[in-house]
């Protein structure tokens, strides 16, 4: 099965790495060098995302973990992340663990909290806890001090024997207002009851053991609830009451989280990993619909596994834990939707989702890069932090082209123009390498299913294009390319014949060739920085495994430009 369960991309999805751990260079991480980075929470307040997550030294829930924040003003440029939430130990000088199914509350004073659990080992979320602490992100991004916000009182902790006051302790009284506001909210509280589970009438009795609550009302007025597992559950008055939960049997997931939220366009959209397995979380899927009950047109918003660095136990494969801003918690400008997820539970990234979410692309493709930004194209980036896809002034700043450079050992950036489909097609697009003596272009016409592409052509690290013939064993050699020279390439492919041609400055360098393995149709023109990966499999385990040789060291960078796309659609598909 491939990373993107054979579905059809959300067009124009931009995916950007936030935090990539670093074990031989904390420096160029978080300072730590830690290794588990998982669940992420994300907040839009004051003109800057916020963005908290759990961290640990290399295991789940094995040892310390701390909770970290980081910031950014545009989603894509992220702050070095600080530590929000410590570690502590109990008296006896166990360390707690940091958890989290709620991060973030705007109050309706404007103020922002930043909320954690401090729970115990192996369970951080069975009820066993500590309790939970809040703080302030202040103007400029400082933080006030540490609170209790609610202790697991039924557990015998409370202010004498834990170490932050509680929070009616504050000589703040907007503080304490905010606090205040935020316990009299019971949609964002009822969040907390996985990890509190006190029977003090805090919480309404749901009688199961509902996890990581997200929630959006619908048109109707009432509040829709969904949890992992597929457990959903309505509330007509604020979350007062709830119905009984039900296990909804059209979700088809495991125990990574689910998010609901209505978009921008008054529509509806449901973000999970589409697959019962819960050793392997991908792909990143979205639902929509219009009126928050029924959702159809399943699309991938990321799809991109790499390898696994680190060893660490329970780290599930995939793009999971997904969360987006919850209701109250700010509206970025535009339209999209944002999301924020870990991969492999080591890296953490958010994705941009134009809205109206869709998966067909309908109109001519001529792309020159030259005037918006990248929020503007309909193309899918999917851009590491050491291999990054984004527009360039080059040649000029009046003449852009879309740049794609890679340093990264273990990822690649990739670039994905899906164009109307279709049965016969002519790409063209002008190409530069910045170097011809390291890095890796791969350049791939393929179907709506994104498997074994039928037509692909490299620029290899020893300065020659190559092509795959179905024809021959092995590639064929197009020649020469030299670096910081611009060609012109034109490919001609026809799913009818099942083969495809290729020139080059107008010269043919191929022809008649053979599709590598037969489709349906045409759909996507992909240009990715390293080669096409069928790892992770399903048959690789979550853990234990090896940590990956050299992956905390930067390679030779390799840059690639692309300009002046257009794709001639001679054969549609679909005829409007």
């Amino acid at each position: 099965m491939t990373h993107e369960g054979g579905l059809r991309l959300a067009v124009g999805v931009k995916s950007y790495q936030v935090f990539r751990a670093n074990k031989a260079h904390p420096e160029q991480a978080d300072g730590f060098g830690w290794l588990y980075n998982h669940a992420p929470m994300l907040a839009y307040w004051q003109g800057r995302f916020y963005l908290e997550y759990l961290s640990g030294p290399v295991h789940e829930i094995k040892e310390r973990i701390q909770t970290l924040l980081t910031w950014s003003s545009d989603g894509r440029n992220w702050e070095k992340p600080t530590v929000i939430f410590p570690v502590q130990t109990l008296p006896d000088g166990t360390p707690l663990l940091m958890h989290q199914r709620m991060g973030f509350y705007v109050a309706p004073n404007g103020r922002l909290l930043v909320l954690g659990f401090y729970g115990k080992a192996p369970h951080p979320n069975d009820g066993s806890g500590i309790g939970r602490v809040v703080r302030e992100v202040l103007p400029g991004n400082s933080f006030g001090p540490i609170y209790f916000l609610r202790y697991n009182t039924h557990n015998g902790w409370g202010e004498a024997n834990t170490p932050y006051p509680f929070y009616t302790k504050s000589s703040d009284q907007g503080f304490k207002d905010a606090c205040q506001a935020l316990l009299d909210n019971k949609l964002m509280t009822m969040q907390w009851w996985e990890e509190d589970r006190s029977t003090d009438g805090f919480y309404y009795p749901m009688g199961e053991a509902l996890k990581a609550l997200s929630f959006f009302h619908r048109k109707d007025g009432k509040v829709v609830g969904l949890w992992k597992s597929r457990w959903a559950s309505l509330t007509a008055d604020e979350g007062k009451t709830w119905s009984k939960p039900v296990q909804v049997p059209s979700l088809v997931m495991a125990q990574a989280k689910v998010w609901g939220q209505r978009t921008d366009d008054g529509r509806y959209a449901l973000l999970y990993n589409p697959r019962a397995d819960n050793r392997h979380r991908y792909p990143l899927a979205i639902v929509t619909g219009e009126d928050g009950i029924t959702f159809d047109n399943l699309l991938t918003v990321d799809g991109e596994v790499p390898p696994r660095r680190y060893n660490g136990t329970d780290k599930a494969f995939g793009m999971q834990y997904v969360r987006g801003i919850a209701e109250g918690n700010g509206n970025p400008p535009g339209d999209e939707l944002w999301v924020t997820y870990s991969s492999n539970k080591e890296d953490i990234w958010v994705s941009r989702i134009p809205v109206p979410v869709r998966g067909i692309v309908d109109r001519p493709v001529r792309d020159d890069f030259n005037g918006g930004t990248a929020d503007d194209l309909d193309w899918n980036l999917y851009s590491p932090l050491w291999a990054k896809a984004a527009i360039a002034p080059v040649p000029s700043s009046a003449n852009r082209s879309l740049e794609l450079r890679d340093s990264e050992p273990a990822d690649y950036a990739k670039a994905v123009r899906v164009f109307p489909e279709s049965y016969d097609v002519i790409a063209r697009f002008k190409l530069q390498a910045k170097q011809a003596d390291h890095g890796r272009l791969e350049i791939e016409l393929a179907d709506r299913h994104g498997y074994r592409p039928p037509v692909r052509i490299f620029l290899t690290a020893k300065g020659q294009v190559v092509a795959w013939d179905g024809n021959r064993a092995d590639e064929a050699n197009l020649g020469a390319y030299r670096p910081g020279q611009w060609y012109q390439f034109e490919i001609r492919a026809n799913v009818e014949a099942a083969d495809f041609d290729i020139l080059i400055d107008g010269k043919p360098v191929l022809k008649g060739a053979e599709f590598l393995d037969p489709v349906d149709s045409l759909e996507r023109l992909i240009f990715r920085t390293g080669p096409f990966r069928e790892a992770p499999t399903l048959r690789d385990p979550k853990s234990p495994g090896a940590d990956l040789p050299n992956a905390d060291e930067k390679v030779p960078e390799a840059i690639f430009y692309i300009d002046d796309v257009e794709i001639e659609v001679k054969k549609p598909v679909r005829v409007s």
